[in-house]
C-alpha cells in the first residue's frame, strides 16, 4: 500500500512564507513526477507545480517567481517553498505522485489528503 502524507500547511499574512512537505511511503518501487495542485473554495482543483524524476519543473503562471518546488529521492519527499503569498493563494494543497508500487508493473497516481493554506491579507 502507498501512501503520501502532506504536513506544512497554516494560517500566514500577505507577503510571508510557508514551505509544504509531502512523504510517500509503501511498497513502492519507483517515485516518477511528483506535484502539487491547489483547490481554492468553489473552484477546481489545479495545478500548482510539478517536478519529474529527473529534476524537469513546471509551474503555474500565477506562483512563478514566488513558489519553488523541490525534491528529496533518498526521503521520498516533494517540498513546496511558498514565498510572497497571497490572498488568492488560500487554497487545499494537495501533493500527487506517479508511482510504480513493488511487484507491480504499472504506474499509478496517488494523491494526499491536503493540507489548509490560509492567507490573511
Amino acid at each position: 500500500q502507498v501512501q503520501l502524507v502532506e504536513s506544512g500547511g497554516g494560517l500566514v499574512q500577505a507577503g510571508g512564507s510557508l514551505r509544504l512537505s509531502c512523504t510517500a511511503s509503501g511498497s513502492i518501487f519507483s517515485i516518477y513526477a511528483m506535484g502539487w495542485f491547489g483547490q481554492a473554495p468553489g473552484k477546481q482543483r489545479e495545478l500548482v507545480a510539478t517536478i519529474t524524476s529527473g529534476g524537469s519543473i513546471n509551474y503555474a503562471d500565477s506562483v512563478k517567481g514566488r513558489f519553488t518546488i523541490s525534491r528529496d529521492n533518498a526521503k521520498k519527499t516533494v517540498y513546496l517553498q511558498m514565498n510572497s503569498v497571497k490572498a488568492e493563494d488560500t487554497a487545499v494543497y494537495y501533493c500527487n505522485a506517479k508511482i510504480r508500487p513493488i511487484g507491480i508493473t504499472s504506474q499509478y497516481m496517488y494523491w494526499g489528503q491536503g493540507t489548509q493554506v490560509t492567507v490573511s491579507s
